[in-house]
């Protein structure tokens, strides 16, 4: 097998940031937070002129309710060098930032640990050009 036909692969993925960070919605403002992910649902049109500047290719936010608090999970797949969303001047991001300084707990996010990152050659070959 040639080695030298992942190297490209490789270096893509070097240049992509995969993350998956949890973060606690404050205490009282868990209606509040289910309100912005409705926000960002019924906006999607909006959200995803943001994503390209972002170099966001993937964004997933899932929920959990864990000893009587709510986490809030972004999965991510980003590029590097990209717009900071707290830049943006898009509409839709300043709505996404305010909602974010509302919800979300001040003490910093806990980024997992990603052990393992699969995926299918198709994607692959998309991934790396």
């Amino acid at each position: 097998m040639n080695t030298n036909i992942l190297i490209p692969y490789l270096e893509r993925l070097i240049l992509m940031q995969v993350e998956l960070t949890r973060f606690r919605v404050r205490k009282g403002q868990e209606e509040r937070a289910v309100e912005w992910m409705h926000f960002l649902c019924q906006n999607m049109d909006a959200v995803e002129q943001t994503l390209a500047p972002e170099k966001m290719y993937v964004e997933t936010i899932f929920s959990e309710v864990r000893d009587g608090h709510m986490y809030l999970y972004w999965y991510s797949v980003q590029g590097q060098g990209a717009q900071p969303v707290e830049e943006s001047e898009h509409w839709v991001d300043k709505e996404h930032l305010r909602f974010w300084r509302e919800v979300i707990d001040p003490t910093p996010g806990e980024n997992l640990t990603m052990e393992v990152l699969m995926m299918l050659p198709d994607v692959r070959k998309v991934a790396s050009g």
